[in-house]
C-alpha cells in the first residue's frame, strides 16, 4: 500500500505491491460451504481475506470478533476464509475443528489445513495472520496480530472502487452455508460452580447464557441471559468463568464482552461490575475504577484473599477486582507470552484460563504453556511458581514426576479434598491429578471430550465435557488410570538463520490515510527476548525502533526468539482535531535453527508487505 496516495483515491494496481496468491490446500477439507470445495479460481472477482488461525489462540478469537463487522458490511464483495492451522496435536483433529467453528460462531468458510500446507505456502509465521487477496488473485497486504480491522476495511473500500472501475469485481452471495442448528440443554459449556442451594450453575458459552441445573445436573431450572450476543442488560457474549462471592452472588467472566458481570441468584439480576466492553490495548490503564478500565478476554475468576482474581487470558496476565473499593488492578504478568517464574510483576504467562484457590495458593491452568502454576505470598509480595510444564512448545500426555510430566492445553484446575489438584487436561481429553506432596502427576480419567472445568459434589467430581455439551459425574478414583506416554512439540518448522549477527525487521506500513502517531512520543515498541535466555549475546530488551541487530550465541544451535511489536497510527488529516487512532500489535515465538547457510535477516510482517 502506498501511503502517499490521497486519502480519497485508491492506489492503482501498478503502485500497489502484488504477489500471485498461492492455492488454498488443506487435507482436512472445507467447512461451512455445504460440502463444496473451493479454489482461488472459484473466488476470482471477490476480495478474499485469509484468516490464519488456530482455535487455542485467544488472539485469533479476538480477530474473529474484529472481522464480524467487515464480514457483514461487505458481504457481497468480500469472502473471508479461515485457514485453520493447528499448533497442538488435538487441533489437527478434524472433528475438533468442526466443534471450534461452531463454538466460536465462525460464519464464513474454513479450510482445515492440519499439515500447515497453506500456512507454509504463504510464509506465515504467527497466529493470527491476515492476508488480503484482490479480485484478480494477487496478494496485496499481510497483517499479523490484532487491531488491523480498520486498515483492512479501508483497503477493501479501495479495492472495491478500483476493481469496479476495471470491471473485475464480482458482487453476489458468498460461498458460506450455515450448518443446521443443534438442539440440547447446553452447547459448549465452559465453567461450572455449585450454588448455595445445591444447584449447579454453568456458563453455556456458545449460547451466551448461564444455565442453572438441578443438583443431578440433568434438569434445567432456569436460563439467565437473552441468548443473543450482546453487552446490554440481560445479555452475555461467550461467558466463561464463575466464582461464588461471600454474599452469595456470582461473578461471571463475560469473556468476549471483556467484562465482569455479577449475577444474583436470589433476584436473577445481572449487573456489570468491571470493564467497559472494550478490549484492553498496550498503553491503557491497568488499575483504577473498575467500570472505567478496559479488560481483555477474562477467562476465569476465583475468590482469594479478599479479592476476585481474574485470569486475563487476552493479555497473559492476572488481575484483581476488589468489590469493596470497586477497583481493578494488575496483579501478575508483563503481557509477554511464555513461561517465566519469579516475582509476580516479572512473570510471564500464556493465556491463563483456569483458577482454583486454597488458603495459601492460587492454582492456575496456563493453557498455552500446557502448565500448572500457582501464586503464593512472599515477604516481598506475590510470586509465581510452575508445578508442571516447561514452555510454549512442549506438550503431550505423560505421567510421573512433575519435572518431566506433560499436559496438553489444560483449561481448568480444581482443588481436591486431600490438597492435590485435579486438572482438566483439555486437549488430552483427560482428567489428571497433580499431588504437591509427592510431586507426581497421574491420570484419573480418560475418554472425556475437551474437559474445561470440574467441581466437587460430595464424593463425586462433576466434569464439564465442553465438546460433548454435558456435565459428567465421576466418582473420585482411588487408583490412577495407566496411559501410554506420548510427547509432542509444535510442528512448525524452525527458521534457519546464520551464526553471528541477525538483522530483525518488523515490517509495518501505516494504513492509507494514516500516519504513525508521534504526538506523545514514539509510536512504536519492540521487545525481544529468547528461550533459552542465553540464545542472544546482544539485542535483548525493549526499544522504540522496529528493527534490531541481534547477536546469536555461537555455542547454541537452536532456540526460540520471542518478539513483541506494537505500532500506533492515526488519521492523517490536519483539519481533524480528534483523529481516530488505532493500535496494531503482535507477539511472535519464532523457533530458530542456526546453520552455516541460514539467513542473516529475519523479517516479521506486522502490517504491509516485505519489500
Amino acid at each position: 500500500m502506498n501511503d502517499a496516495a490521497p486519502a480519497h483515491t485508491p492506489a492503482p494496481a501498478s503502485r500497489r505491491a502484488r504477489v500471485r496468491a498461492p492455492e488454498l490446500i488443506g487435507k482436512g477439507g472445507w467447512l461451512n460451504t455445504g460440502g463444496k470445495p473451493y479454489t482461488l479460481a472459484d473466488l476470482r472477482g471477490r476480495i478474499v481475506v485469509l484468516d490464519f488461525w488456530t482455535f487455542c489462540c485467544v488472539n485469533c478469537l479476538h480477530v474473529l470478533d474484529e472481522l464480524r463487522e467487515l464480514e457483514e458490511k461487505h458481504r457481497d464483495t468480500v469472502v473471508i476464509v479461515g485457514v485453520h492451522s493447528p499448533k497442538f496435536v488435538h487441533e489437527a483433529d478434524h472433528s475438533a475443528v468442526v466443534d471450534a467453528v461452531e463454538r466460536y460462531g465462525v460464519h464464513h468458510p474454513v479450510l482445515d489445513d492440519p499439515e500447515l500446507a497453506t500456512w507454509k505456502q504463504y510464509a506465515v509465521r504467527a497466529w493470527p495472520t491476515l492476508v488480503v487477496i484482490d479480485p484478480e488473485g494477487y496478494v496485496v497486504a499481510q497483517h499479523a496480530g490484532e487491531g488491523h480491522a480498520h486498515a483492512i476495511a479501508r483497503l477493501v473500500e479501495e479495492l472495491e472502487a478500483e476493481h469496479e472501475a476495471k470491471g473485475t469485481l464480482r458482487r453476489g452471495d458468498g460461498p458460506y452455508v450455515a450448518p443446521e442448528p443443534v438442539a440440547g440443554d447446553l452447547r459448549f459449556p465452559g465453567k461450572a460452580l455449585v450454588l448455595p442451594s445445591g444447584n449447579l450453575l454453568v456458563s453455556d458459552t456458545t449460547r451466551h447464557q448461564l444455565v442453572e441445573l438441578s443438583p443431578d445436573g440433568e434438569v434445567v431450572v432456569r436460563r439467565i441471559g437473552s441468548g443473543e450476543r450482546g453487552f446490554g442488560a440481560g445479555s452475555f457474549s461467550e461467558p466463561q468463568g464463575l466464582a461464588l462471592l461471600p454474599d452469595g452472588s456470582v461473578v461471571v467472566a463475560d469473556t468476549v464482552n471483556h467484562a465482569l458481570r455479577r449475577f444474583d441468584p436470589r433476584t436473577g439480576a445481572v449487573e456489570t461490575v468491571a470493564g467497559t466492553g472494550r478490549q484492553w490495548w498496550q498503553g491503557s490503564p491497568t488499575s483504577g475504577p473498575a467500570l472505567e478500565v478496559d479488560l481483555s478476554s477474562p477467562w476465569d475468576v476465583a475468590w482469594w484473599q479478599g479479592r476476585v482474581w481474574i485470569a486475563m487470558a487476552g493479555v497473559h496476565q492476572l488481575w484483581t477486582w476488589d468489590p469493596e473499593s470497586g477497583t481493578v488492578a494488575l496483579a501478575a504478568g508483563t503481557t509477554n507470552e511464555g513461561l517465566h517464574d519469579g516475582p509476580a510483576a516479572e512473570a510471564w504467562f500464556a493465556q491463563p484460563s483456569g483458577l482454583a484457590a486454597t488458603e495459601d495458593r492460587l492454582w492456575i491452568a496456563d493453557s498455552e504453556t500446557s502448565s500448572i502454576r500457582y501464586v503464593h505470598a512472599t515477604d516481598a509480595g506475590y510470586a509465581i511458581t510452575t508445578a508442571v510444564g516447561s514452555g510454549l512448545f512442549d506438550f503431550g500426555h505423560r505421567d510421573g514426576d512433575a519435572a518431566q510430566a506433560l499436559l496438553q492445553h489444560p483449561l481448568g484446575v480444581t482443588v481436591l479434598p486431600d490438597g492435590s489438584v485435579a486438572v482438566c487436561d483439555t486437549y488430552n481429553h483427560a482428567l489428571r491429578r497433580y499431588d504437591p506432596a509427592t510431586g507426581q502427576v497421574t491420570t484419573l480419567a480418560t475418554d472425556l471430550r475437551e474437559p474445561s472445568d470440574a467441581v466437587l459434589v460430595g464424593e463425586d467430581i462433576v466434569v464439564v465435557e465442553s465438546a460433548r455439551h454435558r456435565l459428567t459425574r465421576l466418582r473420585l478414583p482411588e487408583e490412577a488410570v495407566r496411559v501410554d506416554a506420548v510427547a509432542h512439540r509444535t510442528q512448525r518448522a524452525a527458521t534457519e538463520v546464520a551464526p553471528g549477527t541477525l538483522r530483525l525487521d518488523v515490517v509495518f506500513q501505516a494504513p492509507a490515510g494514516q500516519k504513525l502517531d508521534t504526538r506523545y512520543g514514539p509510536s512504536t515498541r519492540l521487545l525481544v527476548s529468547s528461550t533459552p535466555p542465553g540464545l542472544l549475546v546482544a539485542g535483548e530488551g525493549a526499544g522504540t525502533d522496529l528493527f534490531r541487530e541481534l547477536e546469536l550465541n555461537p555455542e547454541l544451535t537452536e532456540g526460540v526468539l520471542h518478539v513483541s511489536a506494537m505500532a500506533a497510527s492515526c488519521d492523517d488529516d490536519p483539519a481533524n482535531e480528534y483523529p481516530a487512532c488505532h493500535v496494531h500489535q503482535q507477539d511472535w515465538g519464532v523457533p530458530l535453527r542456526i546453520t552455516a547457510d541460514g539467513a542473516s535477516r529475519l523479517p516479521l510482517v506486522l502490517a504491509g508487505m516485505d519489500a
